[in-house]
Order: structure tokens, then sequence, then C-alpha cells
């Protein structure tokens, strides 16, 4: 009986380890996260869009999960190509980095208001002048092991151009 039960704990690890293998690396750890979010403003302006930053890192299965959905839900997918410049800003608090990729991150940490404190990923919605509008903790939009499409789809509709201006003119 000890056996099987030890054969069947390695069998779920090896499983959920193959899971988390499938899903692609969505963030570049090589960039700067400021000059990356300096870059998406620039395009977001030249297109009347807004930017959303999902921070966190390939370290992280949820935040490898929200980019797959995102690519996988059609109705998420055409909202998010229509209204913002998505951007997947590489979270990495480790010292093994180095103190330059450090600085790099305590800087887009403040520029962003601190959103680590709400878990990863965290998506962090800013206008066409760079401000924060809204930070979004994730947890609030997941399902079971995944998200919920209504939810993620309400998120986005609520946070467009269109949809805050709207609401700034009432």
């Amino acid at each position: 009986m000890k056996r099987w039960t030890i054969a069947l704990l390695a069998a779920c690890m090896l499983t959920a380890a193959r899971a988390q293998e499938t899903l692609k690396k969505v963030y570049n750890e090589e960039l700067n996260p400021v000059e990356q979010i300096d870059a998406g403003l620039k395009r977001a302006k030249a297109e009347g869009k807004y930017v959303v930053c999902q921070v966190g890192g390939n370290w992280c299965p949820w935040c490898l999960r929200f980019a797959d959905f995102i690519q996988k839900d059609s109705l998420v997918k055409e909202v998010i190509e229509k209204q913002f410049v998505y951007l997947h800003v590489d979270y990495n608090p480790r010292k093994s980095a180095g103190a330059e990729k450090a600085r790099q991150t305590a800087a887009m940490m403040k520029r962003l208001n601190n959103p680590a404190r709400f878990g990863f990923p965290v998506l962090v919605v800013l206008n066409e002048n760079g401000e924060v509008i809204h930070t979004q903790d994730s947890g609030y939009l997941e399902e079971g092991k995944g998200y919920d499409p209504k939810k993620v789809l309400r998120f986005f509709q609520n946070w467009t151009p269109e949809a805050v201006k709207g609401a700034m003119l009432k």
C-alpha cells in the first residue's frame, strides 16, 4: 500500500510538471521592464489604446496559465487586441539576477504603484499618459485551476478607453 501511494504521488507530480512545461514562456527576462512599458505606452498613445501590464514571470504557473487563457479565449483575445497594448512584464526579485536587474525591478514596481502586494500575475492598466488607473488581483478572475471567461472578459471590457472615458463623462 505504501509503495502504491508513493507511486501515485510521483505520477501526480510528474503530470503537474509536464503540464507546466507545455505552457509557453511569455516573459522576456532580458528586457528592461521600464523601457518595455515606455515602448508600450508610445505605441498605445499612437493607437488610442491603454496598456495592460501582466506582471509576473516564467517561474509563475498562474502567470503562464493566464497568458495561455487570453490567447485561447477568442472573445477576450479580440477585446485585448482592439483596446490594449498587452505587455508581459517580468518581475524578478531574485538577488542572483544581479544589482542592475534588481534596480530595474524596483523602478518598475515603483512606477506601477507596487502591485506585488496582490500576488501574481497582477494586471496593471495604464492610460495613454502612463498613469496607473487600475490594479487587478488576478485571483478574483480564477475558477478552479484556470480562469473564468466571464469575469476576465468583464474586467477587460470595464477598463477599455471608451468605458473609462464614458464613465468620466457621467
